[in-house]
C-alpha cells in the first residue's frame, strides 16, 4: 500500500536526494538540440511557424458571462474552447522557445502565462457552475492540470522570464491548490468514503497538485505532507481496479486516469532519488497492461460503460511504462498510436518529446487469445489474435453500481473485420432519445439500450446490489465460455427466480461462432421474455435468421423455435459524434412461459 509512506520518512528522502531536473530546462542546449534533431528540420519549421502565428495573436478572452454559459445553457464549449486554446498556445510558444532559444517568444509566453494566472478560476464550468468564491477555490481536473502546466513552464523557462512571473505562479498554485489540498477534506475525489467512491479524477487531481508542489514547494516538510497525502489518496484510486488489473471505466479513462498516475509516480520517484516509488506495487504491472488485454482490433477496444470504442492511447505514457516496468509489448503498442490530443498541452507535449518509442520497432501488437478479469466478470475471447479481422467476443457480468455505470449486466460485444457488429453503444452521457411511448433521456444508461434480456418488460435496476453471480468460466480447445445468473440485476417486479446467461466463443468452425443461451424461470407464474441485440448495422430478417450487415463485418443470427424476431430503430440518437440510428433486434418468446430458453447462434457471414 502507498500509505506506508509517511511524511517524516519522505522528508528525509527529500533532504538526502539530489536529483537532476525531471526534464531539461531550455538552457540545457545539448538536450534541446537533440530534441530538434529527432523532430527533423521540417517538423521544427512547422513548430516555429505555428508559434509565430500564436505570437501575433491576442490572448483569447474569458469573460464571466462566458463562464456562466454552462449554467445557463448546459453548453461547455463556449468557455472551454478559448480556455483550451490559451493552454495550447502556451505549449506551442514554449516548445518553439526551447528549440530556438532566441528570446523571440518570451513576451507572448509571459502574456499568456500571466493571463492564466489572472483567471478567476482554473476549474471547468461543468465542475463549478457558479462564479468563483475567491476564499474557497475548487480543485478539479482543470485546476490541477493548470497548476502543473505552470510549474513545468517555470522549470523550462523560469530563468529566462520576468522574475515576477515565477513569484506569481508560486502564489497562485499555493492559493488555489497546495493550501486547500492540505487544509480541506471536502474534495470528493480524494478518498473513498461510505458516501462515495473515487475514479479517474483521483489520479488526475493528485498528479496535478502534488506534481506542481514537487516543482515549486520550497518547504520540504510541507512538500512531504503533500506527497504522503497523495500516496494515501492514490491507494484508493488503485483500489478501483480489480485484482487482475481491470477497470470498469474502460481503456479511454485508463489513458486519462492511469496516465496521470504514471506522471506523478515518475515525478515522485525522480524527486526522491528512487526512495519513494509508486510503481513497485505488485498490481501495477497488471494495471499497466489493461489496454493490451481489452483490444478488439487495432485502435478499437472493449467499451463497456461510458467509453468510446475508438481510443487513441498516450504513446508517451505507454513508452515510459514499457521501459520502467520491462513490458516491451507496451512500447510496441505505443509505436502504433497516432498523435494524442493530450500532446497539445504542455504536460504531455513535453513528455511526448522525451518518452518516445524506438523508431526501430517493427511488427504489430498481438493480444492474448483469451483475457479474463474475474472481479469485473469481463471475458475477451479472440478466435485468432494474430488476425485483426478475426472474430472477437467480449462479455461482462458485474453489477449496476460500477464507475460510469450503464445498467448493462450481461452485455456482450461481437467484433468482426475490425467492427463491432453487435456493439456496446457506449457514451451514454451524450445519448438522448425517445424510445417507444416513453422517453429515455439516456438510452445507453438503461439496460434497454444494451444486448441484455428483458423479462416481463422490465429494465435492470441501478445499484451495486443489482448484479450477477458468476457460475462458470472455462477455456479449452473447443471454446471460451462464461455463465452468470443475472436475475439479481432486475427489480422484484420482473418476478425472476433465475435468469442464466451463457456466452461462448466456439473455435471448432473455420471462422468461429458465438453462442448466447438465456434460460429464464419466473417465480410466480408465466412471464414474457425477450433477448435483445443492439446494433448500428443494417438488419434483414429472413425466416429463421437475422442478418446484421455492418460497414465491414456481417453476422447471421439463428434463433431457437418458439421465438419471433422484430426490429426497432431509435432514430437520431446523439452519440457525441452527431446523431445516429440505434437498432434493437428483439427476439421474443411467442407465448408467456413459466420457464423457457432462447438460444442464439451468431456466425460470421
Amino acid at each position: 500500500m502507498l500509505s506506508r509512506y509517511n511524511p517524516v520518512d519522505i522528508e528525509h528522502d527529500l533532504c538526502t536526494a539530489t536529483p537532476p531536473p525531471s526534464f531539461p530546462p531550455a538552457a540545457d542546449r545539448a538536450a534541446w538540440q537533440q530534441v530538434a534533431k529527432e523532430l527533423d528540420e521540417v517538423r521544427v519549421g512547422e513548430i516555429i511557424a505555428q508559434a509565430d502565428t500564436y505570437a501575433s495573436a491576442s490572448v483569447p478572452p474569458l469573460p464571466a458571462t462566458l463562464y456562466l454559459e454552462f449554467a445557463r445553457t448546459g453548453q461547455r464549449e463556449g468557455y472551454q474552447e478559448p480556455r483550451s486554446q490559451r493552454r495550447e498556445m502556451l505549449w506551442g510558444l514554449v516548445l518553439a522557445e526551447c528549440l530556438t532559444y532566441e528570446g523571440r517568444y518570451l513576451d507572448p509566453i509571459l502574456d499568456l502565462a500571466w493571463a492564466i494566472c489572472e483567471e478567476s478560476s482554473w476549474a471547468l464550468p461543468a465542475h463549478q457552475t457558479d462564479l468563483t468564491d475567491m476564499e474557497r477555490p475548487v480543485i478539479d481536473l482543470g485546476a490541477a492540470a493548470t497548476a502543473l502546466e505552470l510549474a513545468e513552464l517555470d522549470l523550462l523557462l523560469g530563468s529566462e522570464l520576468d522574475p515576477a512571473l515565477g513569484a506569481r505562479i508560486r502564489y497562485e498554485v499555493d492559493r488555489r491548490c497546495t493550501t486547500p489540498y492540505l487544509e480541506r477534506h471536502d474534495f470528493w475525489w480524494m478518498y473513498n468514503t461510505h458516501l462515495r467512491t473515487v475514479n479517474n479524477w483521483t489520479a488526475v487531481c493528485n498528479a496535478g497538485v502534488a506534481g506542481a508542489a514537487l516543482y515549486l514547494e520550497a518547504d520540504l516538510a510541507r512538500l512531504a505532507e503533500v506527497i504522503a497525502r497523495a500516496a494515501r489518496s492514490l491507494d484508493d484510486y488503485l483500489d478501483t481496479f480489480d485484482a487482475d488489473g481491470g477497470s470498469t471505466e474502460g481503456p479511454g479513462y485508463w489513458t486519462y486516469g492511469f496516465g496521470n498516475y504514471t506522471l506523478i509516480a515518475h515525478l515522485v520517484e525522480q524527486r526522491t532519488g528512487g526512495q519513494v516509488s509508486f510503481l513497485d506495487e505488485e498490481r501495477i504491472r497488471d494495471i499497466a497492461q489493461f489496454p493490451l488485454r481489452t483490444m478488439l482490433s487495432p485502435g478499437t477496444y472493449v467499451n463497456f460503460s461510458d467509453c468510446d470504442p475508438y481510443v487513441t492511447l498516450n504513446a508517451a505514457q505507454l513508452t515510459y511504462l514499457a521501459r520502467r516496468l520491462a513490458l516491451p509489448a507496451l512500447e510496441q503498442l505505443a509505436s502504433e498510436q497516432p498523435a494524442h490530443r493530450y500532446t497539445q498541452s504542455l504536460i504531455w507535449g513535453l513528455r511526448g518529446l522525451f518518452w518516445q518509442p524506438s523508431p526501430e520497432i517493427e511488427g504489430h501488437v498481438v493480444p492474448e487469445r483469451h483475457d479474463w478479469f474475474h472481479e469485473m466478470m469481463w471475458m475477451i475471447a479472440r478466435y485468432n489474435p494474430e488476425d485483426p479481422d478475426a472474430l472477437v467476443l467480449a462479455a461482462k457480468g458485474g453489477h449496476n453500481g460500477e464507475m460510469h455505470n450503464q445498467n448493462d449486466v450481461g452485455n456482450f460485444i461481437v467484433h468482426l473485420n475490425g467492427e463491432s457488429v453487435i456493439p456496446d453503444i457506449g457514451r451514454g452521457r451524450y445519448t438522448k432519445a425517445y424510445f417507444g411511448p416513453r422517453r429515455y433521456e439516456h438510452l445507453a444508461n438503461s439496460s434497454l439500450g444494451h444486448s441484455v434480456p428483458v423479462p416481463n418488460g422490465k429494465a435492470q435496476a441501478p445499484g451495486k446490489e443489482h448484479g450477477a453471480q458468476l457460475l462458470l468460466h472455462e477455456v479449452d480447445e473447443q471454446g471460451d465460455r462464461m455463465q452468470i445468473d443475472m436475475a439479481g440485476a432486475y427489480p422484484d417486479s420482473a418476478d425472476l427466480e433465475a435468469l442464466l446467461r451463457t456466452v461462448a466463443l466456439h473455435r471448432e468452425a473455420t471462422r468461429g461462432w458465438v453462442e448466447v443461451i438465456d434460460r429464464v424461470r419466473f417465480a410466480s407464474g408465466p412471464g414474457t421474455f425477450e433477448s435483445v441485440l443492439t446494433t448500428f448495422a443494417e438488419v434483414e430478417i429472413e425466416g429463421g435468421a437475422v442478418l446484421l450487415r455492418g460497414e465491414r463485418g456481417a453476422v447471421q443470427v439463428r434463433f431457437s423455435e418458439g421465438v419471433t424476431p422484430r426490429y426497432e430503430v431509435v432514430e437520431d440518437v446523439d452519440m457525441g459524434r452527431g446523431p445516429v440510428d440505434v437498432g434493437r433486434v428483439i427476439l421474443a418468446l411467442d407465448e408467456p412461459a413459466q420457464e423457457a430458453m432462447i438460444r442464439l447462434q451468431i456466425e460470421p457471414v
